[in-house]
């Protein structure tokens, strides 16, 4: 276990925060710090044909130690840390034989993990818990699934014993930003279908996730002095907030789970002339997914038609980007390879929570390029914020399962099921 942790704390204290600013891949020159490293620890465990191209995207192979050909399968996951809270100068704290009490995270500031608030937490006490330090992000999402993936590796190596195909391993930049899939080459991974590492909690197993889009409102407005603005005034962040209050009350993240979309405003910005309103739009179901791409596009036209005359040219300006989409479409027809997961989980102990994402992976988008590929559990709780924190034990469940699949697809007869890859299908980037 001390392993694990090793691996995983080196992993987590090299700040690789993400940029939506940027317009380069990876979108910061820090992530490429520790691409260098996952490099040489690839080679230094004795993986092959280990690459890493100009955009940052590392991909290695384990060569088949079987006689017979099975498919080759492939596990992925993403190096960068979310940009929604920092990264920098993290400091892991590890809670040994964890008592199921409060955890002081930061006593200086008063920053507690509470059982009492974060309810996940009851059902790890005994086990091994890292966290923050109060004052960063763990980076467990996805630092986790690096560890989880290499060790794996390291042990199908050392255990040669252990029969399995050829496995190829992908970690991408820029997941965080909806970026980790954009220039991931699918030829040349060459896997006939692949499983992110990159769930939280122990017994995911995820072939569902939302389909995303970003909205991007701007409302005019004209300024008149305060004092003499009757009838001539229009403040234009007051009808960006009339904007909000159209959208059905109570469909946001906060009230909704499950299968439930909603509507999510992130960002909002301006002043009287004018003013920027980013929202995006999540439901797993497609029809539903277009009724709410339908009503901000019929709030616009009402909002534009009421002001015609006023302001004489349009006054809400809409652009609504797709940004993936759900990819059940694209596993069902191969559904045998979560089937292949969810016996993996049961050999082993661990009660399979098969669930939809709500949000997305690298997976959604992957599946769309031509690479199926379901999500499964990292172990991480909390994500994107000083709460954030991982079981080792979990850890070491999702490492197992790793090489319980492969031992599996070493044993499985692959010729009564349909392996052909789905067609490629265009999706847009994730946010």
């Amino acid at each position: 276990m001390q392993h694990i942790i090793d691996r995983f704390i080196s992993y987590v204290t090299i700040d690789t925060e993400s940029d939506p600013k940027s317009d380069t891949t990876p979108s910061t020159k820090k992530q490429l710090v520790l691409a260098n490293l996952l490099v040489k620890e690839l080679k230094a465990i004795g993986m092959i044909e280990v690459t890493k191209d100009t955009n940052g995207y590392i991909m290695a192979t384990l060569p088949s130690n079987l006689e017979h050909e099975v498919p080759t399968i492939g596990f992925v996951s993403h190096y960068d840390t979310s940009p929604d809270f920092t990264g920098a100068n993290v400091k892991p704290q590890i809670t040994t034989n964890y008592d199921g009490g409060d955890i002081i995270l930061n006593a200086e500031r008063n920053i507690v993990l509470s059982p009492n608030y974060f309810k996940d937490l009851i059902q790890y006490k005994g086990q091994t818990l890292i966290t923050t330090d109060g004052t960063t992000l763990l980076g467990a999402d996805d630092k986790a699934g690096l560890t989880e993936i290499i060790t794996a590796m390291e042990y199908l190596i050392q255990n040669p014993t252990v029969k399995h195909g050829k496995i190829r391993v992908g970690f991408t930049p820029d997941e965080e930003i909806g970026r980790g899939a954009d220039k991931f080459d699918v030829g040349k991974f060459g896997a006939q279908w692949a499983y992110t590492m990159d769930g939280s909690q122990i017994g995911e197993l995820e072939y569902e996730n939302f389909n995303a889009a970003g909205a991007k409102i701007t409302f005019k407005g004209k300024s008149v002095h305060p004092g003499y603005s009757k009838g001539k005034m229009i403040n234009s962040m007051l009808l960006a907030n009339d904007f909000i209050n159209e959208l059905p009350k109570g469909e946001i993240p906060q009230e909704t789970k499950g299968y439930q979309g909603f509507f999510h405003v992130h960002h909002l910005t301006g002043s009287i002339e004018e003013t920027v309103l980013e929202l995006i739009i999540r439901d797993h179901n497609a029809k539903k997914f277009k009724k709410r791409k339908d009503l901000i596009h019929d709030i616009t036209k009402k909002f534009n038609k009421k002001f015609a005359k006023q302001f004489g040219e349009d006054i809400v300006i809409t652009e609504i980007k797709d940004q993936y989409y759900n990819m059940k479409e694209m596993v069902e027809p191969v559904m045998f390879i979560v089937d292949l997961a969810e016996k993996a989980m049961k050999d082993l102990g661990i009660k399979p929570l098969i669930k939809p994402i709500r949000g997305g992976t690298d997976g959604s988008r992957l599946s769309y390029m031509g690479l199926p590929c379901p999500n499964i559990f990292a172990g991480g709780h909390n994500f994107h914020g000083k709460y954030e924190y991982v079981p080792i034990e979990s850890m070491q469940k999702a490492i197992d399962v790793i090489i319980k699949i492969a031992e599996l697809t070493a044993t499985t007869d692959f010729s009564v099921k349909e392996i052909t890859k789905p067609k490629k299908s265009k999706s847009k980037k994730k946010k």
